[in-house]
């Protein structure tokens, strides 16, 4: 799997001496992730995503997250649609956070709100919701991103809590997806980790019973149940190379 591409271009400090007159137009252009096969996904999304994509597990060494695979080819998102709509039911919330994202400093004790200044609905023009009241105060639609962003920090504690625990148990392998599209041609997807199920069996009655209390059991399970999905992103990807030569 290709190195996660971030979408911020320039993510700057949100502030009423820089930000006093500008707003923020949020529609359904998601063309920002146009260049995106994967993005971080929380813990507690799973119960929405499984459906539609494939959940794994990217990162090294002791840095590793949960990730939602959008693409079977680097700088590919099969989600996004020819009018830059989002091609499914659940949007995940590393995407719907955009263009906001809190920045922390070296130990993490304080996080400061930015936004990036390149998205295109970033405007002077009044077009969407102020960042700032004429007061020079954060506006009611700022206070409702911080508290969506304070939430998606909360959980991203959880998830990675989540995660220590599947390295811990030494659950973790290293997988790969191949697809071979209708027109004979092979693909496959590296670099990116699952649970192993032998391994998940053999844990004690113990283990087990803890993972469970703790429901990270059925997060396992929901992980493993939503790699079915890379079947759904072949046949994504087939529409689209079948729609290629037409649309040429």
């Amino acid at each position: 799997m290709a190195t996660q591409l971030l979408i911020y271009e320039r993510a700057l400090p949100v502030s009423s001496a820089r930000h006093a007159q500008w707003s923020v137009e949020v529609g359904n252009d998601y063309s920002f992730s146009k260049t995106v096969n994967s993005v971080p996904l929380l813990a507690v999304e799973f119960p929405l995503a499984t459906g539609e994509y494939p959940i794994v597990f990217a990162g090294s060494g002791d840095t590793v997250m949960p990730a939602v695979i959008l693409g079977l080819r680097g700088q590919e998102n099969l989600f996004l649609s020819e009018e830059k709509s989002w091609k499914a039911n659940y949007i995940p919330a590393f995407v719907r956070r955009y263009p906001f994202v809190f920045s922390s400093n070296a130990d993490n004790s304080q996080f400061t709100l930015c936004i990036d200044e390149a998205f295109h609905g970033f405007n002077q023009d009044g077009r969407g919701a102020r960042l700032f009241t004429d007061e020079g105060k954060p506006s009611a639609y700022v206070e409702n991103v911080l508290k969506f962003l304070q939430e998606y920090q909360a959980q991203f504690l959880r998830t990675q809590a989540f995660c220590k625990k599947l390295k811990e148990l030494n659950l973790l392998d290293p997988m790969q997806a191949e697809v071979t599209l209708p027109a004979g041609a092979r693909t496959a997807l590296t670099g990116f980790q699952a649970v192993n199920r032998q391994r998940l069996k053999e844990l004690s009655g113990e283990k087990l019973a803890e993972l469970a209390k703790t429901d990270e059991l059925e997060l396992i399970y929901l992980h493993l149940s939503s790699l079915r999905n890379f079947n759904s992103l072949k046949d994504r990807l087939a529409a689209l190379e079948a729609s290629q030569p037409a649309a040429a």
